[in-house]
């Protein structure tokens, strides 16, 4: 038996050298980080303020009903990955679980996907500060042009923060997260408390559909368009993402088979209940929600109007900081991505991108690649009229395929997975994988509506590339060229020890 597989069947450890690979970066993350960087990743602030106009104009203020849907569907997913982190707590998370479970060519290509997501999720999530928020704290008009300048300078300051201290990454988004709990929370009984002061705050709207007829909202569609009520469901499928951060982050984390999967679902249940309240307060103070939907900024419009402009900017600010750090999660989990893939020879470049730099104990040049390619994903979409919309979609529809697609390997491989190291699905296995695979193909159905062309676009193209790279691996070293570090086929583990079983009952 293989090391890595003697690792799998009695192992209790949480270091990587029985998956081929030694310690390069310092364990040092504990319960709270771990958190932090799961809930900085799935930032209501970050979500609500991106995707709230989008949920008016096609949903109208019923839309945010569909939240709690999602936040159920993705605990489930997020219980699911929870189980694969607790049995293969390396960097890479889907790259690592399906290259190992599965065969390295699928997890390689589910490697790329994850690598297209975090690239374009960075720019939306960055986007919208420059978008929806600035302009109202500043009182500028806000334009295609500016948002573009906006965004690069951001994320400049994201990549130059990852690449130089992860120690000091860990802290700012630490102390971002606190605030963002704090603020959220202080932000959402001020408008209920206000509202009710003034006599503003109106339940009645949380049921009406604004502009959008009555008549079939809750259809489902045809072939090319999903309903109304289907097109609510993308906010929470925006936001509530990117939890897998605190997995991507294992090989940092002290204990991170117990720690990262309780970090993840505590981070979904809290930002869930949390979001909803929020939404709450906000749709019943929208006042005309027909005349809201036409603002470029709703969410930040109705806290200026509720709570003034002092309170409201200061507010804002907070929502500000709150977005940073999610862009600032991102392109650490997607700079670990990367040199998780390069470590292992996956990856264009990977001579230079599979280096931790020892002066700064970071994936510097992993960092830098990052920076590049978003700065190209911002070029892509920054002059399209509707560059929100299609960075959020793009951003929404890539994670529910890396999900649905980790799902499916969990369903197929449940009963020969190697032994949790501390976090089962026990009982709940069952009722977690139905509502999983029912949420994620109902969501995925979403998307053949004809207003994500431009999305399916760049994840074609996306592809494109990939293959083309796929390919050339595949040509160059084989099938059986890209196997794992010390990799063990767990079938075949199993089928083994059983056999040496009953031989020994048999002698």
């Amino acid at each position: 038996m293989s090391q890595a597989a003697r690792g799998s069947a009695g192992g209790t450890g949480d270091g990587v050298s029985e998956f081929g690979y030694s310690q390069q970066m310092k364990r040092e993350l504990g319960w709270y980080t771990s958190f932090a960087v799961a809930f900085g990743f799935v930032s209501i602030a970050t979500g609500i303020f991106t995707a709230y106009g989008s949920v008016l104009n096609s949903s109208g203020p019923l839309g945010i009903w569909t939240w709690p849907v999602v936040v159920v569907g993705q605990l489930c997913v997020a219980l699911v990955f929870g189980a694969l982190a607790a049995r293969i707590p390396v960097s890479g998370y889907a790259y690592q679980w399906i290259s190992r479970l599965a065969n390295p060519v699928l997890g390689w290509i589910m490697g790329w996907v994850s690598f297209t997501f975090l690239a374009v999720v960075v720019v939306a999530v960055d986007y919208t500060i420059a978008s929806t928020i600035l302009p109202v704290l500043f009182q500028y008009q806000g334009t295609s042009a500016n948002a573009w300048v906006v965004t690069a300078g951001v994320l400049l300051l994201q990549a130059v923060l990852v690449a130089l201290s992860t120690r000091a990454t860990q802290r700012v988004n630490n102390v971002a997260v606190t605030m963002q709990l704090v603020g959220m929370v202080l932000l959402t009984v001020l408008l209920f408390v206000v509202g009710a002061a003034t006599g503003v705050l109106d339940f009645g709207t949380l049921f009406s559909t604004g502009d959008v007829p009555s008549e079939g909202y809750f259809a489902l569609g045809g072939l090319t368009s999903a309903g109304p009520w289907s097109l609510g469901f993308l906010m929470g499928a925006f936001t509530i993402v990117g939890f897998e951060a605190a997995a991507n982050l294992a090989e940092e984390t002290r204990d991170p088979a117990r720690v990262v999967p309780k970090a993840m679902a505590q981070a979904v249940v809290g930002l869930g209940v949390l979001g909803m309240l929020f939404l709450i307060a906000v749709t019943a103070l929208a006042g005309d929600p027909a005349a809201l939907a036409r603002s470029d900024t709703p969410v930040a419009d109705v806290i200026a109007r509720v709570l003034g402009s002092y309170v409201g900017k200061g507010l804002l600010v907070l929502v500000v900081i709150s977005i940073f750090s999610c862009g600032l999660v991102i392109s650490l989990s997607g700079a670990r991505l990367v040199w998780a893939m390069a470590r292992d020879k996956r990856f264009p470049a990977w001579r230079l991108l599979n280096r931790v730099t020892p002066a700064t104990g970071t994936p510097l040049n992993a960092s830098v690649f990052l920076f590049v390619v978003s700065q190209i994903v911002l070029g892509l979409f920054a002059s399209s009229t509707q560059a929100l919309f299609s960075l959020f979609s793009a951003a929404t529809l890539l994670p529910a395929l890396i999900y649905a697609a980790t799902v499916a390997l969990y369903l197929v491989k449940r009963r020969s997975l190697p032994p949790s190291k501390g976090f089962r699905l026990g009982r709940w296995e069952a009722p977690v994988l139905v509502v999983s695979v029912v949420w994620l193909v109902y969501e995925l159905l979403i998307f053949r509506d004809a207003s994500f062309a431009e999305p399916w676009l760049y994840v074609l193209v996306m592809f494109a590339i990939g293959a083309a790279y796929l390919g050339y691996l595949l040509v160059r070293h084989g099938v059986s060229g890209l196997s794992m570090p010390d990799m063990h086929d767990i079938d075949k583990t199993l089928d083994h020890d059983q056999q040496g079983v009953a031989a020994g009952g048999g002698a």
